[in-house]
């Protein structure tokens, strides 16, 4: 009887020293978050954000020096931090992660605006932070979280009921400004915009080479999002309209080769046959490739752009051939509609 005591009492400290288990990533990420919830892409000092680094003395006095100003959802900031944390708790149940991750949902909660699109930045308010901004898929990104939370799936089940809530109605409102942002031309439905302005809904511009455009690589993962969701005719349009804009704006003929030269990426744009790709922006008005540079010039050939910027953006894609091809159909056949 007491060997079976024994036995029990130790299964049971097993399961509780394994029940919050430490997460070396995880760990870290907790140590970078913001007092508001967000988390940067950049430090107080301007350095990169960079979690294969140690936690110096130096560095996480550099971390605490940071400010709510640095907080953003750009270039996958916050959201990869709260999937990291979720993923944690899932193997760890360690609750400081969860806990952590809650209030970085509570954040894009805060910086959602009223008609349902995300700035850049929050609470900063300079220069483009303010825009709506599909930009890098800063938008979808931060509504693909709280969809997650929404309908409890990839680990967000555990996430607490009142968040789910609010978040069922983000996504509802962040919906409704896709829909609304939709780009027209001559009354036909296009594609998507980089960013636009947070109040009246206008595309507008961001930095210097990033012009008022149609934005390719952004509207795939756009109309992905919209095709998780429940099919309305509003969705149903939208998603088929800028499918059709697609097709008629791809570029036959060519591909875009990025190669690395001492260290630095090398982009060109060269013939092959059989070869399908898309201008990362197009003009709002006539759908000309257009190209941006550092000094606020737009450019329609890709040649006429400074070598600095030729080669240190990604000017086509060819992502919207696999939403054609292959995501597309399938979103047709699941819900059962004709093309």
């Amino acid at each position: 009887m007491k060997s079976k005591i024994a036995l029990l009492a130790i299964s049971f400290l097993t399961m509780a020293c394994t029940a919050q288990t430490k997460d070396t990533l995880a760990e870290k990420v907790l140590v970078y978050q913001l007092p508001n919830g967000g988390w940067g892409k950049h430090l107080e000092d301007k350095s990169t954000v960079n979690y294969d680094l140690p936690l110096s003395k130096e560095l996480t006095r550099s971390i605490k020096e940071t400010g709510d100003d640095h907080a953003t959802i750009d270039n996958n900031a916050t959201t990869k931090e709260i999937n990291i944390l979720i993923n944690a708790y899932q193997t760890s149940k360690n609750p400081s992660y969860l806990k952590s991750a809650e209030k970085g949902i509570a954040y894009l909660l805060q910086m959602q605006y009223k008609n349902g699109g995300f700035p850049q930045y929050y609470p900063n308010r300079s220069l483009y932070r303010k825009q709506i901004t599909y930009n890098d898929n800063a938008m979808i990104n931060a509504l693909t979280v709280l969809y997650n939370v929404a309908e409890g799936k990839n680990g967000f089940e555990v996430v607490d009921e009142k968040l789910k809530t609010k978040s069922k109605l983000a996504v509802q409102n962040g919906i409704n400004c896709i829909l609304k942002t939709q780009i027209l031309q001559k009354e036909k439905l296009t594609i998507w915009g980089d960013q636009y302005n947070e109040i009246t809904l206008v595309p507008e511009k961001a930095r210097a080479f990033e012009p008022v455009s149609l934005a390719s690589a952004e509207s795939v993962n756009i109309i992905k999002f919209l095709m998780m969701q429940p099919v309305t005719p509003e969705i149903e349009r939208a998603v088929k309209s800028a499918i059709q804009w697609f097709k008629q704006n791809k570029i036959e003929g060519f591909s875009y080769e990025v190669t690395k030269e001492n260290g630095k990426a090398l982009r060109k744009l060269a013939p092959e046959k059989n070869s399908v790709i898309w201008s990362r922006f197009y003009d709002v008005n006539d759908n000309r490739s257009l190209f941006g540079d550092r000094d606020g010039s737009i450019k329609y050939n890709y040649n006429d752009v400074s070598e600095e910027r030729r080669n240190g953006y990604s000017w086509y894609v060819d992502t919207p051939q696999k939403l054609i091809d292959k995501e597309f159909p399938k979103w047709l056949e699941k819900n059962k509609l004709a093309e």
